[in-house]
């Protein structure tokens, strides 16, 4: 039976979605042929070979029966119908060419008796296919059996069955480390899948430090993290912030290349270096604020778009360019620090605004978008109101 062709519609409200299918390929008829099973080959499997592609015979009640069955253990598989153009080919190569699967996700899957099949029937990745047939891989329902469940509240923009996309609020970190293992965002979101009967791993897609807030894509299948993860290396994943820093950008807009690395006096600070890894980021002056004739009596609000992702690369580079985060108290420049501005923001002043990515599943283009958190319009607020006031007092005298 052919899995359904539902399809996901982007949602930007902070709500959960609808399960959507997995996305099939083509739909063709299964065939007989000759493939290479793992089952053990008796005389009387011998003598009935040429069947073993053939779907077991059974009532739609049995069959149903046995997905529920399998749905216990398994996410929903991926399925691939195989066209005359894959005549002969090798399932791992079926599975490479029309689904990306990795060779790290075949080596897993191949291991569990329901992970990869051909028309019912386990197989190795070497079994050749023919026109009709229908291939199928099953990855294991896995937990985070190492995060402690908490009762954290999260911001949930987007979920379906294959990916979760939360606003991070600041102040809290994403996953457990060495020392932290509660209090994250992580320990959140596994309690939400227990309390909604989810068995999943947590996989986040990329990381934002403590006090950024804003957008995190997390997988919820080891195929969907491993497809976004190639994504974000080929930087189709589109991920832009906003910031407020000290001073004004000269030019207003350009791009940072400044390699970065560790500071080797201060092992969590990171600085530009000749010899540091390539790192590039590229900036936008969306509004100016001044308030005095000193040139430091300024700040600005800019749009970032990052093309490399090293720790801390944006609060880096805009130091280096004389324009740190306002309350960033790590790579700040004590010329520039406005106590009124610092106590506002509360914490570096920066905010992941948009992700953009290409779903798995249904191929569909996606993007979310979080809004200025409260604290983040106090400060501008107050950035306007001190530019207005200068702007009167200079219209007065």
């Amino acid at each position: 039976m052919r899995p359904s062709e539902d399809t996901e519609k982007s949602h930007t409200s902070d709500r959960r979605a609808g399960n959507a299918g997995a996305a099939d390929i083509i739909c063709c008829q299964p065939s007989s042929g000759n493939h290479d099973t793992m089952d053990n080959m008796t005389m009387a499997d011998k003598e009935d070979s040429e069947n073993v592609t053939k779907p077991a015979v059974g009532g739609e009640a049995d069959i149903e029966a046995e997905e529920d069955e399998l749905s216990e253990l398994y996410y929903k598989p991926l399925t691939v119908y195989a066209t005359s153009d894959d005549e002969g080919k090798q399932v791992r190569t079926l599975l490479q060419r029309r689904l990306g699967v990795s060779r790290k996700l075949l080596s897993q899957v191949k291991l569990t008796e329901h992970g990869l099949t051909l028309n019912g029937r386990r197989v190795y990745t070497t079994a050749i296919v023919s026109a009709g047939d229908v291939v199928q891989l099953r990855m294991l329902r896995e937990e985070s059996d190492d995060i402690l469940p908490e009762d954290i509240p999260i911001r949930i923009v987007y979920e379906d069955e294959y990916l979760l996309i939360v606003n991070k609020p600041a102040g809290l970190i994403v996953h457990p480390t060495h020392g932290h293992y509660t209090g994250t965002l992580a320990n959140g979101v596994v309690r939400h899948w227990q309390t909604a009967g989810e068995k999943v791993r947590f996989r986040p897609i990329h990381r934002l430090d403590e006090e950024t807030s804003g957008l995190v894509a997390i997988a919820k299948t080891s195929y969907v993290h491993q497809q976004l993860s190639e994504q974000l290396q080929a930087g189709t994943v589109d991920k832009q912030y906003l910031a407020f820093v000290h001073s004004i950008p000269e030019p207003s807009s350009g791009t940072v290349q400044g390699p970065i690395d560790r500071d080797p006096d201060r092992p969590h600070y990171r600085i530009v270096t000749p010899d540091g890894y390539p790192s590039v980021t590229h900036y936008e002056t969306v509004r100016t604020y001044r308030w005095g004739e000193r040139s430091g009596d300024a700040a600005s609000l800019v749009r970032l778009k990052l093309e490399t992702g090293r720790t801390h690369q944006i609060r880096v580079h805009m130091r280096h360019i004389g324009c740190p985060l306002i309350g960033d108290k790590m790579y700040s420049i004590e010329k520039l620090t406005v106590q009124l501005l610092e106590e506002a923001a509360g914490r570096q002043a920066l905010h992941a605004e948009r992700l953009g990515l290409t779903h798995p599943m249904t191929k569909q283009r996606m993007e979310w978008q979080a809004p200025l958190p409260d604290e983040f319009i106090t400060l501008e607020r107050i950035l306007s109101e001190m530019a207005e006031g200068d702007r009167s007092s200079s219209d007065r005298s």
